[in-house]
């Protein structure tokens, strides 16, 4: 963990000499955070990764856990998900201020559930569709926070978290 830590810490002080606003095209992002939604609190990581000026592709993991109460039993839940985004980045069109990124998109992704056996609740592994919209905001060249809401997924409400360029 000390050593994920340093990474990251080393990675922020690397990458500060790059500009404000939307990746570029062929420039990456590390994307991390926490998730909210009605069933635990998801944790992720994610790269995008800048295909245009306006267009970024992204892969990201996600992993959550709760536990629930279902008719007088306690029930033990696990969401694995791994999935892939596309986002058109609006700053441009908008001439939005280079401290901001604001975006929509689509993503797709496979969702891994583990269940106890003797839950009798309909919660299955499968595919999911959703889209998503967010905006982070860059307190420096590199280093910016990040929100996001969305359905259809594995997070079912948002995600706040830290974005790192590359």
């Amino acid at each position: 963990m000390k050593s994920l830590l340093l990474t990251l810490v080393l990675m922020v002080a690397i990458t500060a000499v790059f500009a404000k606003g939307p990746i570029s095209e062929g420039q990456a992002q590390l994307n991390l955070g926490l998730g909210f939604s009605s069933w635990g609190v998801p944790v992720y990581a994610g790269l995008d990764f800048g295909l245009s000026r306006d267009v970024s592709l992204g892969a990201e993991v996600s992993y959550r856990s709760y536990r629930e109460d279902y008719h007088n039993h306690k029930y033990d839940h696990s969401v694995t998900g791994i999935s892939g985004n596309v986002n058109y980045h609006f700053n441009h069109i908008l001439s939005i201020p280079e401290d901001w990124d604001f975006y929509a998109g689509v993503n797709v992704g496979y969702y891994i559930v583990q269940k106890q056996d003797d839950y009798p609740g309909d919660y299955n592994s499968g595919l999911g569709l959703a889209g998503q919209v967010g905006a982070r905001y860059y307190f420096t060249n590199s280093v910016g926070v990040n929100v996001e809401f969305g359905g259809g997924n594995a997070f079912s409400g948002g995600k706040l978290g830290l974005s790192i360029k590359l």
